[in-house]
């Protein structure tokens, strides 16, 4: 049985904007599910610990058409979290960064965040991030000052795709900034899911579309360790 601490943004309101914005529900219940039922065990965490705020678009029924990720969030299963502060990055064999606009907030340069990734990945353990959760992967120095992803093959979540005028008002593009540091790939829009290892130890996927993907990669990965 692995260890897998999955890390949700603790949400972010826009007062002058009139925007709202947190975790999104697919990106954490469907890999959640996925290695739950492999047996392994999942522990959840965010910046501020308790309960973080959901993006509720998530679960509206073009994205959640079943209703599935509702009613796991709506059964208190993301009710408690950890603080960052008080994660022992040492005890976890994956740290999985879940998507949503929020984690482009108060995930992306959170140096707890940064210390538990850097911590997984130096004791041989696997490093996701979904949709807009690889941002923090950007700011996570190596001792030699570079990007954990520096010249590696990732990918995330695309501007042509983001809401419109939404980018205008976000801290960054993250397409963009990924850009800067490693090979971004988007894949084929076409497609419904995309995920790219860019080593043995770092997977990203694309957009909530790719949570499944990312459940059956890491899955896959854990039982070949």
């Amino acid at each position: 049985m692995a260890k897998v601490l999955a890390v949700l943004s603790s949400g972010y309101k826009d007062e002058e904007n009139n925007y709202e914005t947190g975790w999104w529900g697919e990106e954490l219940f469907a890999p959640l599910e996925a290695l739950e039922k492999a047996g392994h065990q999942v522990d959840i965490a965010s910046p501020l610990g308790g309960k973080p705020v959901v993006d509720q678009v998530s679960f509206l029924p073009d994205y959640d058409p079943e209703g599935t990720y509702k009613a796991l969030y709506e059964s208190g299963r993301a009710d408690e979290t950890q603080k960052l502060t008080e994660v022992l990055a040492e005890e976890y064999d994956v740290v999985l960064v879940v998507g949503g606009h929020g984690a482009m907030y108060d995930l992306a340069k959170d140096e707890d965040l940064h210390r538990i990734i850097n911590t997984v990945y130096d004791n041989g353990g696997i490093v996701a991030a979904e949709c807009h959760g690889p941002a923090p992967l950007i700011w996570t120095l190596r001792p030699d000052g570079k990007s954990i992803i520096e010249g590696k093959k990732v990918t995330g979540y695309p501007d042509e795709i983001e809401p419109e005028g939404l980018l205008d008002i976000l801290p960054f593009s993250l397409e963009q900034e990924m850009t800067k540091v490693a090979h971004y790939d988007k894949g084929d829009l076409n497609e419904k899911a995309h995920a790219v290892w860019a080593d043995d130890q770092i997977i990203t996927s694309r957009d909530p579309f790719s949570s499944e993907l990312m459940g059956e990669e890491l899955v896959k990965a854990l039982e070949n360790k």
